[in-house]
């Protein structure tokens, strides 16, 4: 009987153990992943609640989104935030081959991450060539409850941009005086001016018939004064079930105003009503 008893407890214990460890999980870690090509992408986590992801823009990493109202506004809230620095970006690798950049790379990097994280819903927030790329999780992966497209317009949709080929060869050490300061600032700040070029000349384009079939909710959001991407009312139009939104500021400055946080947050929290 004390072997029985000693057993019983011993159960108890590592039940209790597993429990409060289960109650006790950080409630913010982060790391590295392998992607399907073995490339190292670095990911934050946190908060505990319900996820919603925050992808980057062109030139920066995840951590431009800490400077935003609403990553403290998801927060307060009570979502789980994640943040993940897209290959070729901030502290994930950055490879030089062109393989590493076609068919969806980055969209299947976010979707790993999210088996790797266990998570079967999520909403998603992009700002600026993050929407591109939500534009891709929204086709692509079935776990996307609601979609955010910041500083965006219906530009992308065009597989022959002719913003992204200027980007493309302004970094590729071709002379393209309109965005001879964007190339000296990568340079200045010693950003990856190589992967960078890979990442415009096989940016990813989703044409309007493809986004005409999302039935998901969308809010196409931009700055009063931004008219970089685009139409953004054109995007929107595109999308069955998509809400609009103009927050103050130009494209570099209105993803970081309180404004922009407290539409998005309305928009997310439509799921509840």
């Amino acid at each position: 009987m004390k072997t029985l008893h000693i057993i019983f407890t011993t159960l108890v214990f590592c039940c209790c153990t597993v429990n409060l460890f289960a109650q006790t999980k950080p409630s913010f870690y982060s790391g590295y992943f392998k992607s399907f090509d073995n490339t190292n992408i670095y990911y934050e986590v946190h908060g505990k609640g319900f996820p919603v992801l925050l992808v980057h823009g062109f030139i920066v990493n995840s951590n431009s989104w800490k400077h935003a109202a609403l990553y403290d506004s998801l927060l307060a809230a009570g979502n789980k935030v994640i943040l993940i620095d897209l290959r070729g970006n901030g502290r994930s690798d950055k490879p030089h081959n062109d393989e590493a950049y076609t068919n969806d790379a980055e969209a299947k990097d976010v979707m790993l991450l999210m088996k790797k994280l266990n998570i079967n819903n999520y909403d998603v927030v992009g700002y600026s060539r993050g929407s591109i790329i939500t534009a891709r999780l929204l086709v692509l992966d079935k776990r996307v409850d609601k979609a955010v497209f910041g500083g965006m317009g219906i530009d992308f949709t065009n597989s022959d941009w002719p913003r992204r080929i200027q980007f493309y060869h302004a970094l590729a050490y071709d002379t393209v005086p309109a965005l001879h300061s964007m190339v000296q600032y990568v340079q200045k700040s010693n950003l990856d001016q190589q992967a960078l070029a890979l990442l415009q000349k096989y940016q990813p384009s989703t044409p309007k018939e493809a986004l005409s079939k999302i039935k998901k909710p969308v809010l196409v959001i931009h700055g009063d004064s931004d008219v970089d991407n685009g139409n953004a009312s054109a995007l929107a139009a595109i999308f069955p079930n998509a809400t609009t939104a103009i927050t103050p500021g130009d494209h570099n400055h209105a993803a970081s105003t309180p404004e922009f946080a407290a539409a998005v947050m309305q928009f997310l929290r439509k799921k509840d009503e």
